[in-house]
């Protein structure tokens, strides 16, 4: 597909394409508008975040962490982020280093599990 494609519009118009592909379960176009989006506007959660949705959901992992990681780096009780980033650990076999991720996650949202 032709550069100039993801390049085009308002960024406000481009984060509508992202999450479009995102709900069509194109993983790795909506990535690439969102890198393009998360370099121009760094220090927004949202781009940043729906960017490690799609690494997710594409399998690529490492990528997926270091995105989360810099989510929570900005907003660091982000809960949705947090619980994410303990899956992506998980999925990564690092699971004693998810837990506290889960732990904190569950903690945001008040779901400490079944009650005694």
């Amino acid at each position: 597909m032709n550069d100039t494609y993801y390049e085009f519009g308002t960024a406000a118009e481009r984060w509508d394409r992202a999450q479009m592909f995102f709900g069509a379960k194109e993983y790795m176009t909506a990535a690439r508008i969102l890198e393009g989006l998360v370099a121009e506007v760094p220090e927004q959660v949202a781009p940043r975040l729906l960017l490690a949705r799609t690494y997710y959901h594409s399998a690529r992992l490492g990528k997926a962490e270091t995105e989360l990681r810099a989510v929570l780096e900005r907003d660091p009780v982000e809960h949705y982020a947090r619980l994410m980033l303990g899956r992506t650990l998980e999925r990564q076999g690092r699971s004693a280093e998810a837990a506290g991720h889960l732990r904190m996650a569950a903690a945001f949202t008040g779901d400490f599990g079944p009650e005694n």
